[in-house]
């Protein structure tokens, strides 16, 4: 690399060290702001070089027999929990709900939050944080109307079997969110579907 190509380097870097420490200035004295509508210039330019995690919601809903509710998907092989990515601006709590009800159209009523795990990089996705709720739902399977374009079908399977249809994180997970919500827990914290050396 030529030194000239150095200097434009440690230009670009000054640069922009010189933004961050005024956008830091200005959002430190973003208290003086006339009112909590005035958009701070400060937290935009932040949010433009801060690092965004995508962030997943589901749903956990068991039958009477303990099976887990999966939906076959059209658009992979392997079978998942019902529910998505949740939007800008959105809690993942709404967001699962409104998944449902696009997807297979059932009004969910959230009972908990039993897992979250973070999800490392896989097959060129980046990290990503999965929120698992224990749901119930206002009708049978056999009364969901299904957004074919997404959902192929949907399946109660007991949870040893779990394997034949998810992929091995899913699994992981799923089995977590079980236990926690068999042993009254919530918000268990999980990497990967496992819980981590020093939980």
């Amino acid at each position: 690399m030529s030194d000239q190509t150095h200097e434009q380097e440690r230009e670009i870097k000054a640069k922009v060290a010189a933004e961050l420490r005024e956008a830091t200035v200005a959002e430190a004295s973003a208290e003086e702001l006339p009112d909590e509508n005035t958009v701070s210039k400060a937290a935009v330019y932040l949010n433009t070089k801060l690092p965004k995690t995508r962030t997943i919601a589901q749903a956990l809903v068991r039958d009477e027999a303990g099976g887990v509710m999966l939906c076959e998907l059209s658009y992979k092989r392997f079978w998942d929990l019902p529910g998505g990515v949740v939007d800008p601006h959105e809690s993942p709590a709404h967001a699962v709900v409104r998944e449902l009800d696009e997807e297979l159209g059932v009004k969910a009523t959230l009972t908990g939050l039993r897992v979250v795990s973070w999800l490392p990089p896989w097959r060129g996705w980046d990290d990503a944080m999965l929120y698992v709720f224990e749901a119930t739902l206002d009708r049978s399977s056999d009364d969901f109307t299904l957004q074919r374009k997404e959902i192929a079908g949907i399946h109660h399977v007991a949870p040893g079997d779990l394997d034949d249809h998810v992929a091995a994180y899913t699994a992981k997970v799923i089995r977590q969110a079980i236990a926690a919500a068999d042993a009254g827990r919530f918000g268990v914290y999980l990497e990967n579907g496992e819980a981590p050396d020093w939980a």
